[in-house]
């Protein structure tokens, strides 16, 4: 049992670092940073728009769609990563299947311009 709950130290060795230096950086940053906020600071700056008193109220839909798009390009890019890298051993069927994916991404694409949901009004 002893030996069994020895493989585990170096996981709480990580976690304990990990933590100390969570801790020690919040406190660093409490006390060196100035705690003087600004009309700059606590501007709108994310979503365009001036913050208002109910969070639960609706959005625009567009605001989704260019999440959804952000997501499905950035898994695109995701994917290219590892291909690109193992293109030499995969050869010409890895290399077509890719063209396939990305040839339907592309489709997608040319849908949704065509569609107007990445006009911003």
């Amino acid at each position: 049992m002893n030996a069994l709950l020895a493989e585990y130290l170096p996981i709480m060795v990580f976690l304990g670092i990990a933590i100390g230096l969570t801790i020690v950086m919040l406190v660093a940053s409490r006390l060196v940073a100035a705690q003087k906020p600004d009309s700059e600071k606590v501007s709108a700056y994310e979503c365009g728009f001036e913050a208002f008193d109910d969070a639960r109220s609706k959005f625009d839909v567009r605001f989704y769609l260019v999440a959804i798009l952000f997501i499905i390009f950035d898994l695109e890019v995701a994917f290219l990563f590892p291909w690109a890298i193992s293109l030499k051993d995969i050869g010409l069927y890895g290399f077509w299947s890719m063209m396939a994916f990305l040839g339907v991404l592309t489709v997608g694409f040319i849908y949704e311009w065509k569609k107007g949901a990445l006009e911003w009004e």
